[in-house]
């Protein structure tokens, strides 16, 4: 069984459609949050142990970036999806972090999703 995919995503039907594309994806879901507070128990709860993060950046109470630089730092693969990211920005903040902007084809998030998933298993694999 893999690590499941954190989504933090405040806007509610927006977060159905993106845990809907995660699941057909193959991956369990952590979330949705849908505030910081969320993500940052979520991560503390799983130990920071996911697949992979698909990450709203701001949310109802704050931007994502704490929560975010917990998962960097414990090497999960982020991706962005949001409408309201600067790009540079966050490429600069996370090298190696994918920019899914809103709204992304089911299939480019999940394409996404997966190769995340696969770069952080063979990670996982070579330190194993």
């Amino acid at each position: 069984m893999t690590d499941p995919v954190l989504l933090v995503e405040d806007e509610l039907f927006i977060a159905l459609d993106v845990q809907a594309t995660i699941e057909a994806a193959g991956f369990a879901v952590e979330g949705p949050c849908m505030t910081l507070v969320e993500a940052q128990e979520a991560v503390e709860r799983r130990n920071a142990a996911f697949a992979a993060a698909v990450l709203d950046v701001r949310l109802a109470d704050g931007t994502v970036f704490p929560a975010a630089d917990r998962l960097h730092a414990a090497g999960v693969p982020l991706i962005f999806h949001s409408g309201h990211a600067d790009d540079a920005d966050l490429r600069q903040r996370y090298p190696r972090a994918m920019v899914c902007p809103k709204p992304s084809a089911p299939e480019t998030l999940s394409e996404a999703i997966r190769r995340c998933a696969s770069l952080n298993g063979d990670k996982q694999q070579a330190a194993g």
